[in-house]
């Protein structure tokens, strides 16, 4: 009898062994069903515009690529205003754009969310070989350049900006952007804010009848411009000059002071701007008060573009994603491509932005 229950007692413990064995096998084998489902289906998600923010959102998606293998991300920089109508259009996924969109450019579109991303300097770039000590230019002085009514190096405005240094007489030639641009925006509008005569006779905008000057599309073409051609100067983003082996000029601000573009005097400029943007983040960040005696006067927020909603779960919630992490951890890339980081009361507003986003008229789980 003994030996019978003895012998029942392995049969069970057995049998007990074998079950959970199969189980487990039931479970692990359900998980790998489970990740091999719509966490792994290949995304690609294509975005378009800014120029200025292309430095920064190559290394964006080359990230989240990196850590999402099944998410590709493809990006033109075509400019801020061809980034806008191709998501105007429905033929990309997100747009880029230095210049938010007003609210009569949103009456023409379907529900589109705004989201900054990142900020940066505008800088007055140019080409003047022999010349070793970077240039200073005042409002004055970059106002009458594109206006055309300064027209040589030699100009006593310019010596007045620059004590002591020999400025060749040398023919200033202007390079401008040809296509629709938020950098032109964020540059014009500066204009327009330290110069009523641009005000009058220009304005501001993506496009803009410049004065005088020779066009490129890009950053890149206003680039090749100023690098090609001694004597020309035009506007870019900081790390296509700084790519290019060219220098950027310090700009003088309301507070009087001469600042150069980087990550610090543009923070100093958001700074300026704290409760504005906190009220409305398409608040232009140019020409800070005098009580911010450090920021750079030619700086801009930059957005996404983003359909409130679309008709692909999967797609939608890889983008959320990559939104999510741009405003996050991909902040401390962006400040090594010579990008401010957002404000925290910034990135509380995106955060409010991502949570409209919908799929199919639903929320993204």
């Amino acid at each position: 009898m003994r030996k019978f229950i003895d012998n029942s007692r392995i049969y069970f413990r057995s049998a007990y062994i074998v079950c959970f064995a199969s189980a487990l096998f039931v479970s692990l084998a359900g998980c790998k069903s489970s990740s091999g489902g719509s966490e792994a289906q290949s995304v690609e998600l294509n975005g378009a515009g800014s120029t200025f923010v292309y430095p920064v959102m190559s290394r964006w998606t080359s990230s989240f690529s990196g850590a999402h293998s099944n998410v590709r991300i493809n990006y033109q920089s075509i400019g801020s205003g061809g980034g806008v109508q191709q998501v105007k259009n429905g033929t990309v996924d997100f747009g880029a754009s230095d210049a938010a969109l007003n609210d009569d450019q949103l009456n023409g579109m379907k529900p589109m969310l705004q989201i900054p991303e990142s900020a940066g300097p505008v800088c007055i770039t140019y080409s003047l070989p022999g010349l070793n000590k970077p240039i200073q230019l005042s409002s004055d002085a970059i106002a009458g350049i594109f206006l055309g009514k300064i027209t040589t190096w030699h100009d006593p405005i310019l010596a007045k900006d620059n004590p002591g240094v020999a400025l060749p007489n040398t023919k200033i030639l202007v390079a401008h952007r040809t296509d629709g641009s938020g950098t032109t925006n964020a540059f014009t509008t500066y204009l327009s804010a330290v110069s009523p005569e641009w005000q009058q006779k220009v304005g501001q905008g993506n496009s803009v009848n410049w004065p005088v000057g020779m066009g490129g599309k890009g950053s890149e073409g206003v680039t090749g411009q100023v690098r090609q051609t001694p004597g020309a100067i035009g506007y870019v983003e900081l790390t296509f000059a700084q790519q290019n082996k060219l220098p950027v000029a310090s700009i003088k601000n309301l507070a009087g002071k001469y600042i150069p573009p980087d990550t610090s005097s543009t923070t100093a400029a958001i700074a300026a701007f704290t409760d504005q943007l906190s009220k409305d983040p398409r608040t232009p960040i140019v020409n800070a008060p005098a009580s911010a005696p450090d920021a750079y006067p030619i700086s801009t927020l930059t957005f996404l573009i983003i359909p409130k909603d679309g008709p692909d779960v999967v797609k939608r919630t890889a983008l959320r994603n990559f939104v999510q992490y741009v405003i996050t951890d991909g902040q401390a890339a962006a400040a090594t491509l010579n990008y401010a980081p957002l404000p925290d009361g910034v990135k509380d507003y995106d955060r409010q932005q991502l949570q409209q986003m919908t799929a199919a008229g639903q929320p993204i789980p």
